[in-house]
């Protein structure tokens, strides 16, 4: 039990690194996303106001237009078809709603694709590091498209501008007084420089330019430099998730241990003779399931071992008997002084031996279909020709007894057949009608009735019948009643159980009743007409 649990614990820890390992590799995989994300946001705005600016230009104005933009941006720009790009599926998607495409070809460089109004061509740039010549490009952009407004206007076009072209950093026009500048850089702005002041937070940057003819100061920024997540959060993160893993996988199996170690127990007392023992059975989970099987497999258990003392009490009990008087037919023959009496003692012995056989042959049946299913072979079975079968065996077997068939009720025009094992179904009809001859007074009965679904053959005789409170008595091993039916009348009370166990086997169950139509017994079988199948 502790080596299973040793293993168990061994798969925790190999489940806990293989969190661990998951972990990293699923933060490398945010970081790569996020990075991306944040290279598409920095460009969408810049190479969306120079594609849109290319699709109303000719050839002469578009290269003079990439050749300026090549200087200010430093690095190299070109247009090209779309069919000279391998694309996949969301990537082309991107680029017909009109956004950018990122690709990264190293570990700072990236390739930036845009379509060019709505042509199949595309805005191609290989960016070797997206740093202040990007600021400068988009001031120069913007700058060049606000001039030709009024001042009046210039605000309300940078909003629209901001929203048509996605930018993903704040763009604004402001007073140059109320700009966030010192004295140096305001002048430096007033004099037409660009200027870059690092953020109030320490890791931005922001970026200032004059308007040429209008009051206003063109503002970008803050721009923020991406910040992936560390190693460091990583390594606590996946620590303190592995402890909580680990300590509520450890409350799970130790509990799961100390109630598969109570079945253990359980077990061993069984093994030392203990049978009432039990285990508590109250979760629905696997090992509650685990101990109501352990639990029914100790009732039954029990109910078997018990079940065997009797039988063993039993056949001592009913072997007495027979013995007894072999014995006394022995001692008889040798003080018997004529043949004639000889003869008689014995024809009486041999009447012992068949009853001793008779009784071996019911008790390794019954020991047979006790120990678990036998091998049936489920057949189309006829009741007419069995019930004619088992009248023409048993009838001629007692003369004062007459065994008719009463009233049989098939199905029209279909047949009388059902799906049963022809031997055991044989057998178990023999035993009901043998019992019913031997306290039948006049006659004995048979009788089925089918249904669509199920099938049911009824044994009646006109005996003295058996008491309502033996019904379910009846059909265990050596009972026998004190009444009418008792130990003169022959049998060994094993016949009604081998019938119980036989329709058993069959899906169906044995039933006994007061019969209607002759006041004796109604002995009745019941069982699915159709058998299922392997």
């Amino acid at each position: 039990m502790n080596s299973i649990f040793l293993r168990i614990y061994g798969g925790m820890l190999a489940v806990l690194v293989l969190v661990a390992v998951l972990g990293v590799l699923s933060l490398h995989l945010v970081n790569e996303i996020r990075a991306g994300q944040h290279r598409e946001r920095l460009a969408q705005g810049t190479f969306s106001l120079m594609a849109d600016n290319l699709a109303q230009q000719n050839a002469v104005e578009r290269t003079r237009s990439l050749v300026i933009w090549e200087r200010l941006l430093g690095v190299p720009l070109d247009v090209q078809p779309l069919s000279a790009f391998t694309l996949d599926g969301s990537q082309r998607a991107r680029l017909y709603r009109d956004l950018v495409v990122v690709e990264k070809t190293g570990p700072h460089a990236a390739r930036v694709l845009r379509r060019v109004g709505h042509e199949d061509l595309l805005l191609v740039a290989e960016v070797k590091q997206i740093s202040e010549q990007l600021a400068r490009a988009t001031l120069y952009l913007l700058a060049d498209e606000l001039v030709r407004y009024p001042v009046t206007e210039q605000q309300a076009r940078l909003a629209q501008l901001r929203r048509d072209k996605g930018f993903g950093f704040d763009v604004a026009l402001q007073r140059i007084e109320r700009a966030a500048l010192d004295d140096d850089q305001r002048r430096r702005v007033e004099e037409g420089d660009t200027v870059m002041a690092l953020g109030r937070d320490g890791d931005s940057i922001q970026v200032f330019s004059g308007l040429s003819g209008s009051p206003w100061v063109l503002e970008i920024g803050p721009l923020y430099q991406l910040n992936p997540y560390p190693p460091q959060l990583l390594v606590l993160i996946a620590f303190l998730g592995l402890c909580l893993i680990g300590l509520v996988v450890y409350l799970l199996v130790r509990q799961l241990e100390r109630r598969v170690s109570g079945l253990e127990v359980a077990a061993t007392r069984i093994a030392q003779g203990s049978l009432d023992t039990r285990v508590p059975a109250g979760d629905a989970d696997s090992v509650g399931r685990l101990a109501e099987a352990f639990n029914g497999m100790a009732e039954h258990l029990q109910r078997s071992l018990t079940m065997q003392r009797e039988l063993v009490r039993a056949v001592s009990h009913e072997l007495r008997t027979p013995v007894a008087r072999l014995r006394f037919g022995l001692e008889m023959i040798e003080s018997a002084s004529t043949e004639q009496a000889r003869a008689k003692h014995l024809a009486g012995m041999d009447g012992d031996i068949q009853d001793l056989d008779k009784l071996v042959d019911e008790m390794l049946t019954y020991a047979r279909l006790e120990q678990g299913a036998p091998a049936l072979h489920f057949q189309v079975v006829d009741l007419d020709a069995l019930l004619a079968r088992v009248i023409d065996e048993l009838a001629p077997l007692r003369a004062e007894v007459r065994v008719l068939r009463g009233e049989c009720h098939g199905l029209d025009g279909g047949g009388a057949w059902v799906e049963a094992e022809p031997r055991y179904l044989h057998r178990a009809l023999q035993n009901l009608v043998r019992n019913a001859m031997r306290h039948a007074e006049g006659e004995v009965r048979l009788s089925y009735q089918l249904g669509q679904e199920r099938c049911r053959i009824d044994v009646e005789d006109d005996g003295p019948g058996i008491p309502e409170g033996m019904w379910d008595r009846i059909f265990t091993p050596f009972t026998r009643l004190d009444d009418s039916r008792t130990r003169a009348s022959g049998g060994h009370g094993l016949g009604l159980s081998i019938v119980r166990r036989i329709i058993y086997w069959h899906g169906g169950r044995a039933r006994v009743e007061r019969s209607a139509a002759l006041g004796g017994a109604c002995f009745s079988l019941s069982w699915p007409r159709e058998q299922p199948r392997d």
